[in-house]
């Protein structure tokens, strides 16, 4: 029984419709899509991450592209975990973006979501340590932020290269 399951799971998966969003590799429709997306800069320092990482992961080209993403971030530290001196031994920081996919000839918004992610800091002693936690936490969001709206632009790709 256990050598009949494989085939008949595979038989199955090929009628489900489902077919891998990156296919053709990097000459594939979503791939080319990916590459005429330019994206518009983003304000402060996790803007400047966020907008590096989402070069890299689009391979942009630059010139005349077809579409440009517009990206607004919102960065916040929350201190939690009060001592009873007042003092707080936990950080939250959150970034969350949101983000719109504006056609470059007609100026239409064609994708307009939201992205984010957040991620605990210790508060130690050593404000040095504290400081490079906060950073260390940014340019993990920056790419976790990065990999959604990446994700999420393949997607729409994907879904509007079988329109075309």
């Amino acid at each position: 029984m256990k050598r009949l399951l494989p085939p008949f799971a595979m038989i199955a998966l090929t009628g489900c419709g489902l077919t891998p969003v990156y296919s053709g590799g990097s000459s594939g429709p979503v791939a080319s899509a990916l590459r005429s997306v330019s994206v518009a800069p983003i304000d402060g320092q996790a803007g400047w991450l966020v907008r590096n990482k989402l070069i890299d992961r689009l391979g942009a080209e630059g010139g005349n592209s077809a579409y440009r993403l517009e990206v607004k971030l919102d960065d916040n530290i929350t201190s939690f975990g009060l001592r009873s001196d007042r003092a707080a031994t936990q950080e939250r920081r959150t970034l969350r973006a949101r983000y719109q996919l504006v056609d470059s000839r007609s100026g239409m918004v064609v994708l307009d979501a939201t992205a984010g992610s957040d991620m605990g800091i210790d508060i130690v002693s050593s404000e040095y340590a504290t400081v490079a936690a906060e950073q260390t936490a940014l340019e993990n969001l920056a790419d976790t932020v990065a990999d959604q709206i990446t994700a999420r632009l393949a997607l729409y790709a994907s879904r509007t290269a079988g329109a075309k």
